[in-house]
C-alpha cells in the first residue's frame, strides 16, 4: 500500500537530523512536526518570524494569534522565540536554516522545483518559498508521485512556473524515496507493499541505476 499522508511525514521526519533549524513548508510538511524522532532535537523555523514551533494544536486549544506561514494555528515553546519578518528572511538567505521539507506540484529529474502556481488560478503570492530554496543548505520535497487525474508529478521537465532550479535534493511521495543525482533520479526507498515497477510505471522522470 502506498503511503498515506502521515506516513510520508514520518518518513520526512527521519530526515531531520541533532541539532538542525528546519523550515516545514505548507501542506504535508506541516504534519513532520508531529513525528521527530526520540532524541532529535530541532528547531523549526517559520518565515512569518517564529524560530521554535511546536506540534500542531488539538481541537478546542488552538490559539488563532499564534500562526504559521500558512496561516494555520501552532503551538510555540518554552523556547520559542519571536521577530520580523526581515530578521526570519536574513536567517534564510543568510544560510542559517539547514533544511526545508517543502510540498511541490511538480519536481523535474535535475531537482527544478515548481510549488507556488497554477496559472489561471488566484494565488496570495509566492511566499518565502523562492528564498528557502535559494538559502537553506538541503530541500527535500513530500508530495504524492501522481496528481488527481494519475499523470505523474515527477517529470523529464517542470511545466509549471518554477520557484527554483535544481534546488531539490531528495524527494519523499506516497511511492517511496528518490535522490537527485547526476542523469536523473535514483530510487532510494519503495513504500512498504509498492513495488519498483509501481513507481516506475508513475514516473515520467529518468530513473538511473
Amino acid at each position: 500500500m502506498p503511503w498515506d499522508r502521515n506516513q510520508m511525514a514520518a518518513r520526512a521526519a527521519q530526515e531531520l537530523q541533532d541539532g538542525w533549524y528546519v523550515n516545514l513548508g505548507i501542506g504535508i510538511p506541516t504534519l513532520v512536526s508531529n513525528y521527530i524522532p526520540d532524541g532529535v532535537e530541532v528547531t523549526l523555523q517559520s518565515e512569518n518570524g517564529m524560530l521554535g514551533m511546536g506540534p500542531f494544536p488539538f481541537e478546542g486549544e488552538e490559539d488563532a494569534d499564534l500562526i504559521n506561514a500558512g496561516k494555520q494555528t501552532i503551538t510555540e515553546l518554552p523556547q520559542t522565540a519571536y521577530f520580523d519578518s526581515a530578521q526570519s528572511f536574513a536567517m534564510i538567505r543568510g544560510g542559517k536554516i539547514a533544511m526545508a521539507i517543502l510540498g511541490a506540484m511538480e519536481v523535474a529529474e535535475n531537482g527544478d522545483l515548481a510549488n507556488w502556481m497554477i496559472p489561471g488560478k488566484l494565488v496570495k503570492g509566492m511566499g518565502g518559498a523562492m528564498d528557502l530554496v535559494a538559502g537553506v543548505g538541503r530541500v527535500v520535497v513530500v508530495m504524492d508521485h501522481a496528481n488527481k487525474h494519475g499523470q505523474s508529478k515527477v517529470l523529464k521537465q517542470c511545466t509549471l512556473p518554477l520557484t527554483g532550479k535544481a534546488v531539490v535534493d531528495r524527494i519523499i511521495t506516497n511511492l517511496g524515496v528518490l535522490d537527485v543525482v547526476e542523469g536523473g533520479l535514483k530510487l532510494v526507498e519503495l513504500a512498504e507493499g509498492v513495488t519498483e515497477q509501481d513507481l516506475r510505471d508513475l514516473t515520467e522522470a529518468t530513473l538511473v541505476d
